[in-house]
């Protein structure tokens, strides 16, 4: 029990730090908040950014067999009829005859009795999770388009126009970060479960007769990553889905799940979804969908590996990775331990005093050179240094850089480390090098 209360703690300290520091802010809250929806801000905003620049560099840009794309999120029915969506992507869903809230049926231990009211649970039904949108301006008149409730499709509809012109080898890759939308029955756990969210996801096209060794590739692959940005390896655990709970595009999937406050749940996923969607769509839409081999003079349709990253539980994963308690000068203080590249903020520059004109002009100056040659630097000089101080660490700032009287004597600078506390001082000129 002692162990739930403090998880539910770690829980309250995340959310209540974020909202406080301009991380993530609850979806439409002046309004009442909309369940499933929450908004960055200003920091979150910025953390998010990096997340994906970082994803891009892994796994795009440090690569020579991954090719971007960014598609659109309406799509027409047809897609998802011929993915086989429209009567696979669902839900058991129950509701309660008393309170009228919903649930997904296989979460709970007692189907029968809601957990909320205690009143009678109704039968179980199916439950579509795509959101539907009628397109048109006539009244009576629209077609029938949804959200995308995955963004592996816009990759799969795709594939002839990559053939024609990017004229890539296999094996080969077709990456994406994009917005896609599920119609939870129940959205929950903060950034864990939510009805609006983004992925960071490709497929690799391969010889079937080589997809457990792009399978395996990609799984130690995924590790790497997980280390790069900072989330707890000893938090992750792989699980290999029985067949029966694998989506039904796929003949292998592994799930790589944390452990977040509220339990052991998926973070990534590894699949191998074989030909299906080159098949289908080729099947429905009479496009070919067959890649030639020109050197063996052989045309077949790939198969296709997939790893896919939630980038909400990415973050969410980082941030209770980086989170930190501990006590400095006789103070308890809160720190973010993240990795540099993903910190909202990389340095900041504080003059000692704001009412000094002297120094402030110094600052000044120091600050400019930074944001030049640094980019995300922020200038703080609200408050005792103290209190700036625990600002940054509250938004993972790796680095603070304050200039005070001894600076405009000697042109040297204190900066001082996140993690340690410690502080050195560093001449202006060697500045930039230094923090690099």
């Amino acid at each position: 029990m002692k162990e739930k209360t403090e998880d539910h703690a770690l829980m309250d300290k995340i959310v209540s730090l974020c909202k406080r520091r301009g991380l993530v802010f609850q979806g439409s809250e002046i309004y009442g908040g909309l369940a499933g929806t929450w908004d960055y801000g200003p920091y979150g905003a910025e953390l998010a950014h990096n997340v994906e620049e970082l994803w891009r560099k892994h796994f795009i840009r440090e690569r020579d067999d991954v090719f971007a794309v960014q598609s659109a999120t309406l799509m027409p029915e047809a897609v998802w009829k011929a993915s086989g969506h429209l009567s696979g992507f669902t839900d058991p869903m129950v509701e309660c005859k008393k309170c009228h809230h919903r649930f997904r049926a296989d979460q709970l231990s007692d189907k029968k009795k809601c957990p909320d009211c205690g009143g009678e649970l109704g039968e179980e039904k199916v439950f579509n999770l795509l959101l539907p949108v009628a397109l048109g301006s006539v009244e009576g008149k629209s077609n029938m388009a949804y959200l995308r409730g995955e963004i592996a499709q816009g990759m799969f509809v795709n594939f002839k126009n990559i053939l024609d012109t990017m004229r890539p080898e296999l094996p080969f890759g077709l990456a994406q970060i994009g917005r896609a939308y599920r119609n939870e029955i129940a959205p929950r756990d903060f950034l864990f479960r939510v009805r609006e969210f983004d992925l960071m996801e490709f497929e690799y096209f391969v010889r079937e007769a080589d997809w457990q060794k792009y399978f395996e590739m990609w799984r130690i692959e995924m590790w790497r990553w997980i280390e790069r940005v900072g989330i707890e390896k000893d938090k992750i655990h792989e699980l290999e889905v029985a067949p029966a709970d694998r989506a039904h595009y796929s003949k292998r999937t592994i799930d790589f799940e944390f452990d977040y406050p509220f339990g052991r749940k998926e973070l990534y996923g590894l699949a191998y979804r074989t030909d299906y969607d080159l098949k289908k769509h080729s099947a429905e839409s009479g496009a070919e969908m067959s890649y030639f081999d020109e050197v063996k003079k052989e045309k077949f349709i790939p198969h296709v590996i997939e790893p896919t990253f939630g980038h909400g539980r990415t973050m969410f994963a980082v941030l209770l990775s980086a989170y930190r308690e501990d006590e400095m000068n006789g103070e308890k203080r809160v720190y973010l331990k993240l990795k540099p590249e993903i910190a909202p903020v990389k340095v900041a520059v504080f003059p000692l005093l704001k009412n000094k004109p002297e120094l402030v002009k110094k600052a000044r100056e120091v600050y400019a050179v930074l944001k030049k040659e640094i980019g995300a630097v922020e200038w703080d000089d609200n408050g005792n240094i103290g209190k700036r101080y625990r600002r940054q660490d509250e938004i993972g700032t790796p680095q603070c850089v304050t200039v005070d009287f001894e600076t405009l004597e000697k042109d040297d600078v204190t900066i001082r480390d996140r993690d340690s506390g410690e502080q050195e001082r560093v001449k202006v000129k060697e500045l930039v090098a230094k923090l690099k």
